[in-house]
């Protein structure tokens, strides 16, 4: 992106709409200045120019609540930008993960917040998984796995694989969950001992959801 042919306002800011790089969820609306939108490129996290307080602030300096940015976009008319991240914490000062909300108009249909925040438990699990690797405290399953390494992970991903297998075949539901979920997390955890982001995943499926998505050529 080419800072010159961003169109700030005669407040010299511009709208940043932050959203949610795997969700898709609209987390906060922001405001830039020239400054800010520079140190959020350079550094790969969001900052923005606080119109009430009138200076620069950098998301989760105090809380922790961080937002690696993924990419950030245009409009049209150069005079708006959508920031994709991913968050280290809720977006809105009030602990929620999105400042919008609050429903007024429409009913509950198809993917909600709620149901878009319940994804968020990927996300958190990884990040328990990394603070587990790094300091391995005792008596923790996570860390028993990564000490006895990537032999016993894997066969742990087999017998869940085979767990989820049967529960399947028995058509039983509850079984099913609760192996899908022991699944999931060992899965985790081998993608964590290979050095290898859950994110990189979700990026193949996206890729292959948009490959789909395109029109048969004429």
């Amino acid at each position: 992106m080419n800072i010159e042919n961003v169109k700030f306002d005669e407040k010299g800011l511009i709208p940043a709409v932050v959203q949610n790089a795997q969700t898709k969820e609209v987390l906060t609306l922001a405001y830039m200045n020239r400054e800010s939108l520079l140190k959020s490129v350079e550094t790969g996290e969001t900052w923005f120019f606080s119109r009430s307080r009138n200076e620069l602030w950098h998301k989760g300096a105090t809380s922790g609540n961080t937002q690696r940015i993924v990419e950030m976009k245009l409009d049209c008319d150069q005079d708006a930008i959508v920031v994709l991240v991913e968050p280290a914490g809720p977006a809105c000062h009030k602990g929620t993960e999105s400042c919008f909300e609050e429903r007024v108009y429409g009913e509950e249909a198809g993917r909600s917040a709620a149901d878009l925040a319940a994804y968020e438990i990927l996300y958190t699990l990884e990040k328990v998984i990394q603070e587990r690797e790094k300091t391995r405290p005792e008596g923790a399953y996570t860390t028993y796995l990564f000490e006895k390494g990537v032999d016993k992970i894997l066969k742990k991903v087999g017998e869940e694989s085979a767990e989820v297998i049967i529960a399947a075949k028995n058509r039983d539901k509850e079984e099913l969950k609760w192996e899908s979920a022991d699944l999931i997390y060992h899965l985790m955890v081998l993608l964590r001992e290979q050095d290898l982001p859950f994110n990189e995943v979700l990026r193949v499926l996206n890729k292959r959801h948009d490959k789909k998505s395109e029109p048969a050529s004429e």
